[in-house]
This record gives structure tokens, sequence and C-alpha cells, in this order.
């Protein structure tokens, strides 16, 4: 698998990750080493997780696959990123203090069995915490040893663009990442995350590149009982994409897929792999066969007229300030 660098800095990544956020809740471990070995066999690197995923199950799960005991995979051949941040608190979200910040390192630490990883990031942003002070704790977890590389997750433009340019001035650990939903279903990055990014030199890691499973066509004829749309749990996850406009998106992806021989799920993927300042979408999967199919679009291009049609059909409605504002 190609790999690419993360934004402006010298960590290279394969250009698609694994997602982990089913792990140790709907994915058990069995499940999960079938993942990471097709994902490892594949040449991918990236493993995305969360102190939060799972209630900390998926963390210790990872540790536990990548431990030397297991001789499943090298834990030197993969580049782990995890986050810290949200907390099951229903009136606060999300806790960006210096001290839960580094406590969360600590213990996500100890459950993936490692003494760093490759790249932290806060899951959100935190109203109640002064910015500097949550960046600070990624300056800290640099310097000690414990992260590699910082990004963060979940912040809008000017979150972004704050806390990017505070990081780039003074003796300060530049952020190599972000993280944020985009597909053909989701483009509001466009608006002012991407661009603030592609400004700082910030790498883009798309979640949800498959619009919540939905470009895959899954839901084109119906909800399937076994899919996401059909759990209690997650059918108001999927719900929103499953409009008007978002049936024309699904119809054009699969059209696309049709005339190329290839699926909606690679076509989609492509899609969003290729857009300017995307580092490496985060693809999550129910089992190994899922994810080999996600995999196989290693060998996909887009034609440009493809490309054009998708962006067409897909295209989010951005006016003033963004556009055509010194027209008016």
């Amino acid at each position: 698998m190609e790999q690419r660098h993360l934004g402006r800095t010298g960590l290279r990544v394969s250009r698609l990750g694994l997602g982990t956020l089913t792990w140790g809740r709907d994915t058990d471990e069995h499940d999960a080493a079938e993942q990471l070995k097709v994902f490892w066999d594949a040449g991918g690197t990236l493993v995305d997780t969360a102190d939060v995923y799972g209630g900390g199950e998926a963390e210790y799960l990872l540790g536990r696959l990548v431990d030397e005991r297991s001789g499943l995979v090298p834990r030197r051949d993969l580049v782990i990123s995890t986050k810290a941040g949200s907390v099951p608190d229903p009136d606060r979200r999300t806790d960006g203090s210096r001290g839960h910040l580094l406590a969360a390192l600590d213990a996500s630490l100890a459950r993936l069995g490692t003494d760093h990883v490759d790249l932290w990031q806060l899951h959100a942003f935190d109203p109640y915490t002064p910015l500097e002070e949550s960046l600070q704790a990624l300056d800290i977890a640099v310097r000690s040893g414990r992260a590699r590389y910082v990004g963060v997750s979940d912040f809008c433009g000017w979150q972004l663009a704050k806390a990017g340019t505070w990081q780039q001035s003074g003796d300060r650990t530049r952020l190599a990442g972000t993280q944020m939903e985009y597909s053909l279903l989701q483009r509001g990055v466009e608006r002012e995350v991407l661009p603030a990014a592609l400004d700082l030199g910030i790498g883009l890691l798309p979640s949800s590149p498959l619009g919540r499973g939905v470009l895959t066509g899954k839901y084109r004829h119906g909800t399937p009982a076994d899919s996401r749309g059909g759990s209690e749990a997650l059918a108001p996850f999927v719900e929103p994409y499953l409009d008007e406009a978002a049936s024309r998106i699904v119809d054009a992806v699969s059209t696309a897929a049709d005339g190329l021989a290839t699926t909606p799920l690679q076509v989609a993927l492509a899609w969003v792999r290729d857009r300017p300042g995307v580092t490496a979408p985060i693809v999550g999967a129910r089992n190994a066969q899922q994810l080999a199919a996600a995999l196989s679009v290693e060998s996909l291009s887009l034609p440009d007229e493809i490309c054009r049609a998708l962006d067409d059909v897909s295209a989010p409605v951005h006016r003033y300030p963004d556009h055509d504002w010194s027209t008016l």
C-alpha cells in the first residue's frame, strides 16, 4: 500500500487507516485479529483508536494483538493513533484539561502495552478549558516521549486555525493531523477546515469516508437487518444520510461503479482518498471480509471525468463569505 506523509511532518502512514470504533463492543478479539492481519498483509500501517472506544476495550484489544507474545503483527510495523478528551458525562462531553488529558494518555499506554503512541490527538474541542492549556498537554506528551506526533479531531475551522497557528509559534510541537468526517455525503470540511489544514500543513484523516456505510449502496432498496441502520443503537447515526439528496449521490456512485466494473464502496473510497489535503481515510469494518473489500481500492484511481461528475452531484452549497463574496 502506498505510504504518505502526514501533513508537513516526517511521519509516513498508509493511505488507508484501520478504524477500531467497534472493537471490544461489536467486534471480538478473534475478528479484530483477523482484521489486523488482513490490514498488515495489505501493507497497512495506520491503526486508529481512542480511549473511549468500547470503554477502553478497543485499546486493550489492540495492545494484546501487537504484544510480541501474540506473534500476530509487530508493534514496530504499525503507526498507532489514539485520542483523549471525550468523557462519558452527559453534562460535559469533553475534558481538555491538562490533568485529564495526561492521565488519559498514561491509561491509554497501559492498555496498549506500549511506552509511546505514534500519533496522539485531542478528541474534541473543550469550550470550558483554555485551548492553550489543552495544547500544552500535547507538547508535554512529545517532550516526555509518550507521543511521537500530535493532532486534533473534530475541530471546526477557526478552532483548527487557532490551534495550528499556536503550535507553530514558539518552541512547540506542530500539529501533524486532524481527523474529521469527510465523504461524498459530508463535504462540510471543505468550507473552512480543509483550507486551514492545507495552509498550515496539517494532514486530514477522514472518518466515515463511506458516508456511515450508505455510500456502499446497501440501503438503496431498504435497510438490511444486520446493518448499522437496522440497529436500534446506531440507526440515528445512519438516518441523516438516508434522505433524497443522499439517494441521488448514492445513485451516481453506483452508476460510476457500473461503468468502471467495480463497486460503489471502491468508488466512494477512492474519491475521498485522493482529495487534496487528504492523507488517509479511516475505514471501519465489521469483519475481515468487509475490510478486504475496502483495501482492494488500492489499485483504483478514478478517471477525471468520473471525479468531476461526482463533485458536481455532491457539491455542497457555500455562499457568503466563502464564495463569490467579492462580486456581491
